[in-house]
């Protein structure tokens, strides 16, 4: 997901970058808006999808947690059941009880050792999504910046494919 951000921000600062400058005028170029809009459109569009990305992620973790959480009660449920049979004898339950504690011990442990695996699987994947999502929100906003720049340094002077100068800040929230 965050290569197709990528690609479309890419798109677009190569868009910007190609487009037909004014002559006299390097820092000013003319776009063609149906494609840039396009473009910021689809980049919006996926953002969301990324963001989905990281809430599957949350849900297969927490899934993930109760299943462990089950398998350790089953385990320990079984341990209790095992020792109830065995009990006969002192010696015997007492080696049973001891046991018992011990398989307990170990689902616990086990328990604890899959939560706090699965528990960095998702820090870990939830980090590499903000870091994605803010690389591309970062592009964007350097994309718009540079957007403004060569449009708000229109001349009234200078040709326009429309007669006046394109302004972001009536298509995009600022």
């Amino acid at each position: 997901m965050a290569g197709e951000v990528d690609s479309l921000i890419k798109m677009l600062y190569e868009m910007i970058e190609d487009a037909k400058g004014f002559p006299l005028g390097a820092d000013r170029c003319i776009l063609e808006r149906d494609k840039a809009l396009d473009l910021l459109e689809e980049i919006r569009a996926q953002l969301p999808l990324e963001l989905a990305e990281a809430q599957k992620l949350i849900a297969t973790r927490t899934e993930y947690l109760t299943t462990v959480k089950r398998e350790a009660d089953q385990i320990k449920r079984q341990a209790e059941e095992q020792a109830r049979q065995m009990v006969s004898a002192d010696a015997t339950l007492l080696a049973v009880r001891k046991k018992c504690t011990e398989i307990v011990q170990a689902a616990e442990a086990r328990s604890r050792e899959l939560r706090q695996a699965a528990n960095d699987f998702c820090e870990d994947a939830l980090h590499r999504t903000e870091e994605a999502v803010s690389a591309a929100h970062e592009e964007i906003k350097h994309s718009r910046i540079k957007f403004r720049q060569a449009v708000g340094g229109m001349t009234s002077s200078a040709p326009t494919l429309s007669g006046s100068a394109y302004d972001v800040s009536k298509d995009i929230d600022v």
